[in-house]
């Protein structure tokens, strides 16, 4: 598995994790990896996630309010954590990361919906990045 997936499978278990229970960015990260299965941390997997984590902490406001914005049918508190940090981790990269193209992250939010999430996680992240994409001139 390549250094940005698992960077982001582990920002989506911390970011889990904060929305559980009071904790900081880098212990919320720590527990994360400690209950990987991965013997070795990929330096690079660790920056990522750190990144990640600590842009949708510093941004979380205005993103909810973008998910909020596309969300059709559905508040934010009614949304299962899994899907609502899956989102909240695509939006970060959709607006905060130019250097990450448009189609790698819906692809990669909607494989982690898949892996962490429920048989309609997928569709649903998929549906409301897509939206989410185009509203924000994401090429």
């Amino acid at each position: 598995m390549g250094a940005r997936r698992t960077g982001r499978e582990r920002a989506l278990q911390a970011l889990y994790q904060l929305e559980m229970a009071p904790a900081t960015v880098a212990e919320a990260l720590e527990s994360a990896w400690t209950a990987s299965e991965e013997a070795k941390r990929d330096p690079d997997a660790v920056k990522f996630a750190r990144e990640l984590v600590e842009g949708v902490q510093g941004h979380r406001e205005e993103i909810d309010q973008l998910i909020e914005r596309h969300s059709h049918n559905w508040r934010l508190d009614r949304m299962s954590r899994i899907d609502r940090n899956v989102l909240r981790l695509g939006i970060f990269e959709l607006k905060y990361r130019p250097d990450i193209p448009r189609k790698v992250t819906i692809n990669e939010a909607v494989e982690l919906g898949k892996n962490f999430g429920t048989e309609e996680s997928s569709a649903f992240v998929n549906g409301l990045l897509d939206r989410v994409a185009v509203a924000l001139n994401k090429p």
